[in-house]
């Protein structure tokens, strides 16, 4: 894939954590999250060993690819690399942006974490493919963020910045529309797909809101 000459839709961006399954397998929540209407999948493995993190990225990279949904991978471009993955996603204590790009070129989507104006508008100097805003709640599935940027936060680096905004933090189907509204082009979930019962419905349902947030 040439990110130049693909057009990415961030609008419901999953965050796989092995951690909320449940249970249930990485494969079969992205598979059923897809099917209810995922546009984008980030596999996020901070735990496992590399060779955990690389099966698991194998295991739904093909559906992925049938699916025309871009397969990202956090952090580890390593793996990204293996398995051929769509993109990577950098953190702002992971491999600087610049570095990253001239090992994969134009041959990956590179999407990199904000929490703060500051950090969105280096990204977007640096050509970040999308920046996700982080975190916009507070949220009990990452410990170690910045203060949440709330609402306000979010039309700050609107303002500041031209490239996609992708939400993440707290985002769920209660707060869905109003993030849309402040200015996100997507938004990301972990909890409100990953632990539900039905990753599909979950999907189906978030995707509604965010179809009915833009038809305002």
């Amino acid at each position: 894939m040439n990110r130049t000459q693909k057009s990415v839709d961030y609008s419901l961006y999953l965050v796989t954590d092995r951690g909320l399954a449940r249970g249930k397998s990485t494969r079969r929540i992205v598979e059923a999250a897809v099917k209810g209407g995922v546009t984008c999948v980030q596999l996020r493995e901070k735990k496992g060993s590399t060779r955990k993190f690389l099966d698991e990225a194998l295991s739904v990279r093909d559906f992925l690819k049938q699916a025309r949904v871009p397969l990202i991978i956090n952090d580890r471009l390593d793996v990204a690399m293996a398995v051929h993955a769509d993109g990577l996603h950098l953190g702002q204590t992971d491999m600087p942006l610049p570095q990253a790009r001239r090992i994969v070129g134009n041959s990956m989507i590179i999407g990199i974490s904000a929490e703060s104006i500051e950090d969105a508008m280096a990204a977007e100097a640096q050509g970040a493919d999308y920046i996700s805003v982080s975190p916009v709640f507070s949220t009990p599935t990452k410990t170690d963020t910045a203060p949440p940027l709330g609402l306000e936060g979010l039309r700050e680096i609107r303002k500041r910045v031209s490239t996609p905004l992708v939400a993440i933090g707290g985002v769920n189907a209660e707060n869905v529309e109003a993030v849309l509204r402040n200015g996100a082009d997507g938004v990301a979930v972990v909890s409100a797909i990953v632990c539900a019962k039905d990753p599909m419905e979950a999907a189906r349902h978030l995707t509604l809101l965010i179809q009915k947030a833009r038809a305002r």
